[in-house]
Parts: structure tokens; sequence; C-alpha cells
């Protein structure tokens, strides 16, 4: 009798049963989503997508989103990568501080920061008040209900998925790397340069990753923050659904997102390789 066989079988029956929950609670809708796109059930048409490719108002929103999304997986990356360098680097009572500071915000529920950004930013807000009364501006700065907010209150919600991303691979790197190369004459600078980036380039892809297809699926945010007047996919296709009662155009405009995504997938896993993007060993 094999014994490997034998001890894997509860897992092999978990994974199955696994497997099974997600194909009826997520490629069932799936399927039924991407068929409801091209009008099934009823008179199958390809209307919703050419309704798709003649809207000029969805090809400014899906420019206004990939644009925002860029944006903010760049600040968040980039902020996520210096936070999980200082964690890594920290020791005792200062890395559970700046943990702590990085997890906190899981606690709160997205409407609740949603709704602190616009009393942060809003013309008579905190950060304006202050700012004008030590005197650096002379009249309030735009900063909600515009791009810039959105940016803001999205980067800040990105940067703890960016950080824990990181943060293992950080965590395990062999610092005798490092040492090896300053003991051979390397500044640091380099060293960080030459040896410890490249070694972190899987874990930077995937944050990149998440970070990324989490920006392209934001609502409750950019609805609040923006104020109606930045609007990104995700609230077009609830006002498709709820006030046009455009369905199939929202259906079409969802396996839009769903294809960019995986598009985007296919091109980071391209770049790193499925199995360190996903990060399996």
């Amino acid at each position: 009798m094999n014994l490997d066989r034998v001890s894997d079988a509860p897992y092999a029956a978990f994974s199955a049963v696994a497997v099974a929950a997600v194909a009826l609670l997520y490629l069932v809708p799936l399927v039924g989503l991407i068929l409801f796109s091209f009008g099934i059930p009823g008179q199958p048409s390809l209307a919703g997508y050419a309704e798709l490719l003649q809207s000029t108002a969805a090809h400014r929103i899906i420019l206004t989103t990939f644009r925002i999304a860029f944006v903010v997986t760049i600040l968040s990356v980039a902020l996520g990568y210096l936070l999980a360098l200082a964690i890594t680097h920290l020791a005792g009572v200062a890395r559970t501080l700046l943990v702590a500071a990085v997890i906190v915000p899981f606690w709160l529920s997205a409407l609740i920061r949603a709704i602190a950004w616009v009393i942060l930013l809003r013309n008579n807000g905190i950060v304006n008040e202050s700012l004008l009364s030590l005197g650096l501006i002379a009249e309030p700065l735009s900063l909600a209900r515009n791009e810039t907010g959105v940016i803001i209150a999205m980067t800040h919600f990105c940067i703890p998925f960016a950080v824990f991303s990181m943060l293992g691979s950080m965590m395990s790197f062999d610092q005798r790397l490092t040492q090896a190369g300053q003991s051979l004459g390397a500044s640091r600078l380099r060293v960080w340069w030459d040896i410890h980036t490249p070694l972190m380039v899987p874990a930077i892809v995937s944050a990149v990753f998440l970070v990324f297809v989490l920006c392209l699926g934001f609502f409750v945010t950019p609805a609040i923050v923006g104020g109606g007047r930045v609007v990104m996919l995700s609230e077009f296709v609830s006002l498709s659904v709820l006030v046009t009662l455009r369905w199939t155009f929202a259906a079409a405009l969802a396996v839009f997102l769903l294809v960019a995504t995986v598009l985007f997938l296919s091109v980071a896993a391209r770049t790193v390789g499925l199995r360190r993007l996903l990060e399996i060993r």
C-alpha cells in the first residue's frame, strides 16, 4: 500500500470540496454574466459590446479608471516598499508600532475611511484649515471631489495590501548576501540596487498585481470622495444596472473588466513566472 496516497487522501477530498464550492459560487455566476452580456437568455446579440465600442462616456470612464489605478498602484507599492523595508530593519516596540499602524486601517470599513477623507480634504477640512493657519497657502486647495482626493484616499486604502505582499519576502531575505556585498567594498546603495532589489522583484510584481486589480474594482471610495465628479468602472456598472437599466451593457462592461484583469495577470506571470507571482512553493 502506498502510504503517501493514504496520507494525501483527506487533503484531496477537501480540495475537491473546495473546487466544487468555487465552481458553484463563482464560476456558475461568472458564466451566467458572460452569457448575459451576449443577450442570453433571449435573442443572442452583440448589442452590449457594440454600445461599449461606441459610447464615448464609457471610453472616458475606462481611461479614468486605468489612469487612477496606475497612479495609485505606483504610489501604494512605492510607499509600501519603504514601509516594509522599515519594518524589516526595525525591532522591538518600534516594529510593533509600525506594524500596528499598517494593520489598524483593516479594522475600519471602506465607507468610514472614505467619509473620513472627505472630512479631512474638503475646503474647510482639517488639511486646508491647518495649511491656512500655518500660512503655507493663501486659499484652500481643491483636494476633494476630484481625482486628487480619490487618488489620496485609494492610496491610503491600498498601502497595507502592498506592504503585506512584500513583507514576507523581505523578512525571509538572507542578510548574509548584503553583508557579503559590503565586505567586497560595495556601498549600501549599490548593495540595495544590485542584490536586494532584484531578489524582491517577484514580491514587488505580486504587490503591483494585487493593488492594480483591487483599484480596477473600487466603488465606495471614488463614489464618496469623488462626489459624483470622478466615476470609475464599478460605479458606472452600478449606474447602468440601477439607474439607466442597461443590463446587457453593464454585463459587457463587467466582462471587459474581467478580460483586462486576466490580461494583466498574464503579463505579470510572463514577467516573473506564475508560480513565483502566486508564491507557490
